[in-house]
């Protein structure tokens, strides 16, 4: 039985659910989010090898695992890819990710007779079949891998950010004041986000859909359109990455005293 709070959107016959957070240690706090629809499953950014053993019973026990038709990958970093070899041996899903990583992942270990199953999405983003429905893979390069990806799901209304949205260490699932939730979000957006030009194209992209909540892979969830429209206009005056480091481009004086 999944709670409440963990659930965006239900109309029984498609489902949007946060999964359970198994804890994280020394790692960073990482969302998996999970879409249903008549039965079929998506699992998005499922994460490394400590939490893969919780997260394929708690996916069987919902839709069981031969239901489960997508992973999806929205970059290359480890608490997103580490544990796909699991994955790919134990469903029989199909890996999603941007073309540019393919190659990449099978770094982490990908036996031979999986590999196929890791298929690459083209920069410009595509639409997939899950269930009854189409989910949008849109682009979202450089915020914050070259090669990004994040998935709209016009059903439920959910924008599944991938690390934009981001935040750190606060206790609560759900965004409730956004202005005092900025604290949060701001250091993570301005040092992983390389500039803010590619922000300004993702909010023109972004405010063509009809978003209801804006679900990242880190955090807090911002629900809401009240919420998400502040989130838009935030991150269109934000200034991050190489706008705001340059001084940083300089010999280095301190010596590593490891």
């Amino acid at each position: 039985m999944v709670p409440e709070e963990r659930k965006f959107f239900d109309n029984g016959t498609h489902q949007n659910i946060l999964l359970e957070d198994y804890g994280h240690g020394e790692m960073v706090q990482a969302n998996v989010h999970f879409i249903v629809d008549s039965g079929q499953g998506m699992i998005l950014d499922p994460g490394g090898h400590k939490v893969f053993k919780h997260l394929l019973s708690e996916v069987g026990g919902l839709i069981g695992i031969d239901n489960l038709k997508y992973i999806f990958l929205s970059h290359q970093d480890p608490d997103i890819v580490a544990a796909i070899n699991g994955w790919l041996m134990t469903t029989k899903a199909i890996a999603l990710s941007s073309i540019l990583w393919v190659r990449f992942i099978p770094h982490f270990g990908v036996d031979r007779l999986v590999a196929d199953r890791i298929k690459g999405i083209q920069d410009e983003g595509t639409i997939v079949r899950l269930g009854n429905s189409d989910l949008y893979i849109l682009p979202a390069h450089f915020m914050h891998a070259p090669g990004n990806l994040q998935v709209y799901d016009p059903v439920s209304k959910v924008l599944y950010s991938g690390d934009l949205g981001a935040s750190l260490g606060q206790d609560y699932i759900y965004v409730e004041d956004f202005e005092q939730h900025i604290k949060y979000m701001e250091g993570f957006h301005r040092r992983y986000i390389p500039t803010s030009k590619i922000l300004k194209a993702w909010v023109r992209m972004a405010r063509q859909l009809d978003i209801e909540t804006i679900a990242p892979q880190h955090g807090a969830i911002i629900k809401g359109k009240d919420n998400v429209n502040k989130f838009l206009d935030w991150l269109d005056d934000l200034q991050c990455g190489i706008d705001i480091m340059e001084d940083v481009y300089k010999l280095p004086t301190q010596r590593f005293e490891g």
